[in-house]
């Protein structure tokens, strides 16, 4: 459970909570929850794509796969696999969930140039939470919700 200390209600819940732990001998862990102070890369990429989308007309998964992966940065997500009952060699695109940290910032550094570049369209840093935070009030207004 997460407590509030700043809150007096919350803070009193918290002794309580911990005094009864106390009595049961139990096993805890505390740790300090800090608040956010960037969107996950993930959840960052998303809003990004998807406001890209609602700006260019298309679907977010149109967009993820056409442009985010195949025109901007297919050496990242490029690959093949063998089918094994023709032998063929077939195009495979990796998900954005496997990549590491250096990889996912390129990619996502490169997809912002593509968007000023093509749309004109600044996205912001992922440190922007302001402007972060606008386009994900944008979206969410969207009667259309394909770029969710």
């Amino acid at each position: 459970m997460i407590f509030d200390l700043s809150n007096p209600t919350m803070k009193q819940r918290a002794i309580r909570r911990i005094k009864h732990l106390f009595e049961k001998n139990a096993k805890i862990e505390v740790l300090e929850k800090k608040k956010n102070r960037t969107y996950s890369q993930n959840n960052y990429l998303h809003l990004i794509l998807s406001h890209y989308a609602l700006e260019y007309g298309d679907t977010l998964a149109e967009i993820k796969l056409e442009h985010f992966k195949k025109k901007v940065n297919p050496d990242i997500f490029k690959t093949t696999h063998i089918n094994y009952v023709t032998g063929e060699e077939r195009e495979d695109w990796r998900s954005s969930a496997n990549l590491n940290t250096e990889e996912f910032s390129l990619a996502t550094e490169r997809f912002r140039n593509y968007s000023a570049q093509t749309l004109g369209l600044y996205l912001p840093e992922p440190k922007d939470l302001i402007h972060l935070e606008e386009i994900k009030n944008k979206i969410e207004q969207h009667e259309n919700k394909i770029y969710l």
